[in-house]
């Protein structure tokens, strides 16, 4: 038995196994909203919840990464195909547009501007780093 096949096999008490499990759900559920209020993020909820369903239920795992829906989500993601550029200039454009539309209409607050911008900056990059996918 190698290494890999030994760590496999570890199981997580079943406490953890809920909490992951319980964890994964709602932030399904939060990618889910992501959706429908452009505020929110949709992908980075589901990423998370696909490594909650990782410790917790790898039924889950593939049941989320092949939902017709969630399942474009992170999938190419996951397995690092990359991005189309329509799908990085679509998702940056949209960044942008809400970041800023939060930043100058939704707070008086410098800082949070200023850590709105810099998330937008981040994330950008990130956007932009992710290997350019060919149609």
């Amino acid at each position: 038995m190698n290494k890999n096949s030994e760590i496999k096999n570890i199981q997580l008490p079943k406490f953890y196994r809920y909490f992951y499990l319980i964890s994964g759900i709602l932030l399904v559920a939060i990618g889910v909203i992501g959706i429908f209020l452009p505020v929110l993020p949709t992908t980075i909820f589901l990423i998370l919840a696909s490594a909650c369903f990782v410790k917790s239920s790898p039924r889950a795992n593939e049941w989320l990464r092949n939902h017709r829906v969630l399942g474009l989500y992170i999938k190419n993601y996951q397995d690092k195909t990359g991005l189309t550029v329509r799908a990085k200039i679509f998702n940056i454009t949209f960044l942008w547009i809400m970041i800023l539309l939060s930043a100058f209409y939704f707070t008086n607050e410098i800082y949070i501007k200023i850590i709105l911008v810099l998330i937008a900056v981040g994330v950008t990059i990130h956007l932009l780093m992710i290997k350019t996918k060919k149609v």
